[in-house]
């Protein structure tokens, strides 16, 4: 018996497949093996086209059921995990009206906020967790007021993860999670909000069918699995937004559990058990994937766009003499902590919430053409990151939340030595590396959507710790001295 795992992400899709009673990592892949395409036409923009997404995941489930070997009747579960915060448009025939503002576009801060004050700050706050923001929610609102013909035309929004349960089952459904990570959701009435919906002139039908987080949402349709080589009927049991559903696959459930990534945007997602929330909405409270209305599990989120981009617009325009991230991590090794006083403001992925949404853009301070060399560079990147996470984390703390042990996928910024250990060193916390990522937690809780696994403890017992990074607590001086620095340097912008 096998279960699949889809993550859909904005650099590529990945597909998982797992052998259910040992939680075995049978076959993966993903798919494109250059990074997707991002558009941005305008300042602040970034589109992508749904259909790109679905291209993607029929070529890297064809490569991993080819590896595999097996028959596609022995597949008994599928689970997705998606790009948080994005909206799809679609019309009463299924098809795309528009391609996808996603989780890093900027340009509906404005309406996020004039909603924030006009409905209330206490309002927003107390029943949504969050400021209406540069979320999913202010997102549609820009398409209606400056795209009205397309608006009009819109059957059904949803999240990038529903479209694609929509292209495997052709039926259109949302979850809790993914209303609440759109700020559609009212914590405290347990409904579709009535202030966002009527303030922002949403007609309530534009909204699916809900459906749980785990279970039975629907199953694979006669045409997806003729395209996919799927037996028709295999249910999709499982879907969830990237960051709840990477703390999913570090086995994180309960209240003081962390959980981080680092790719492309960076997070630190830790779990609450009552409604709480900052002031500022810096950091961001959604329902976590075991939230339900009598078990209150909920998930706050430190997000940081600029992030793994950072060090892969070094790679591809500053470092096009090196091979490989490996190579960038050896170089920036020769540099000492501090990168020799050299600072830079990681922001240049468009608006930062935890800067209240301003958009500082990159900047690099310090600069000294007698001593530095591209390895100070490459490390003041990775500090500059690490620098970001724990300004943050310094607001998850004033909420209350004990920030001791860090886990995280063995993956992207956190295969670097430098990255994880100035981490460790920074905040003081340790940090455990397991081996699974997002495709493989989505395939455990398809697992467990469908029954196989009686609870979370059985379906993350094959779960494997690779490695444990302790802070160095004899340099942690340097490095604080370095991250005030950094400081000095981020207060002067904002």
């Amino acid at each position: 018996m096998y279960l699949l795992g889809y993550d859909i992400g904005s650099s590529s899709v990945k597909v998982c497949l797992i052998e259910a009673s040992s939680g075995r990592v049978v076959a993966s892949d993903f798919s494109p093996k250059k990074e997707m395409k991002i558009t941005a036409i305008n300042p602040g923009w970034a589109e992508q086209n749904p259909a790109d997404w679905w291209t993607n995941l029929k070529l890297a489930h064809q490569s991993v059921m080819s590896h595999a070997g097996i028959d596609a009747e022995d597949i008994k579960g599928i689970g997705i995990t998606w790009q948080m915060h994005g909206l799809i448009l679609v019309d009463k025939d299924q098809n795309i009206l528009r391609p996808s503002i996603i989780w890093c576009d900027s340009r509906a801060v404005p309406y996020g906020e004039k909603a924030f004050k006009e409905i209330g700050e206490e309002k927003c706050l107390s029943q949504l967790l969050n400021s209406p923001g540069n979320f999913t929610a202010s997102k549609l609102a820009w398409v209606k007021e400056n795209e009205p013909e397309i608006f009009d035309k819109i059957d059904k929004i949803m999240l990038p993860g529903d479209y694609i349960a929509m292209k495997l089952s052709g039926e259109i459904g949302i979850t809790v999670e993914g209303l609440s990570e759109g700020i559609f959701w009212d914590f405290k009435n347990n409904c579709i909000s009535e202030d966002i919906i009527n303030y922002y002139g949403i007609p309530k039908n534009f909204f699916p069918e809900i459906v749980p987080t785990f279970g039975i949402q629907s199953t694979v349709s006669a045409s997806a699995a003729e395209e996919l080589g799927l037996k028709e009927g295999t249910p999709i049991s499982y879907r969830a937004g990237d960051q709840p559903n990477n703390a999913l696959s570090l086995n994180v459930f309960n209240p003081g559990e962390i959980a981080s990534t680092a790719g492309t945007s960076g997070v630190v997602y830790g779990v609450l058990d009552q409604l709480d929330y900052d002031k500022l909405s810096r950091v961001n409270t959604f329902a976590h994937v075991n939230h339900t209305e009598e078990q209150m599990r909920l998930g706050v989120l430190l997000c940081i766009n600029g992030t793994g981009i950072l060090n892969s617009w070094l790679k591809h325009n500053f470092a096009t003499s090196l091979s490989s991230y490996g190579d960038m991590n050896e170089l920036a090794s020769l540099s000492p902590i501090g990168s020799k006083g050299l600072s830079i403001i990681p922001f240049g992925n468009g608006a930062e919430r935890v800067l209240e949404n301003r958009d500082t853009r990159c900047s690099i301070h310090g600069i000294n053409f007698n001593i530095h060399s591209k390895g100070d560079v490459l490390r003041a990147a990775q500090e500059a990151i690490v620098f970001s996470y724990e300004y943050g984390m310094n607001i998850m703390r004033d909420m209350g939340m004990d920030i001791n042990v860090i886990r995280a996928g063995n993956a992207n910024m956190f295969l670097s030595s430098i990255f994880r250990q100035s981490l460790a060193s920074v905040s003081n916390a340790v940090i455990e590396l397991y081996d699974t990522d997002g495709a493989v937690g989505a395939a455990r809780a398809a697992g467990m959507g469908i029954g196989f696994y009686e609870d979370s403890k059985e379906a993350f017992s094959s779960l494997e710790k690779i490695a444990v990074i302790e802070p160095e607590s004899e340099k942690r001086e340097q490095y604080l001295e370095a991250y005030e620095r950094w400081q000095e340097h981020l207060r002067e912008i904002i």
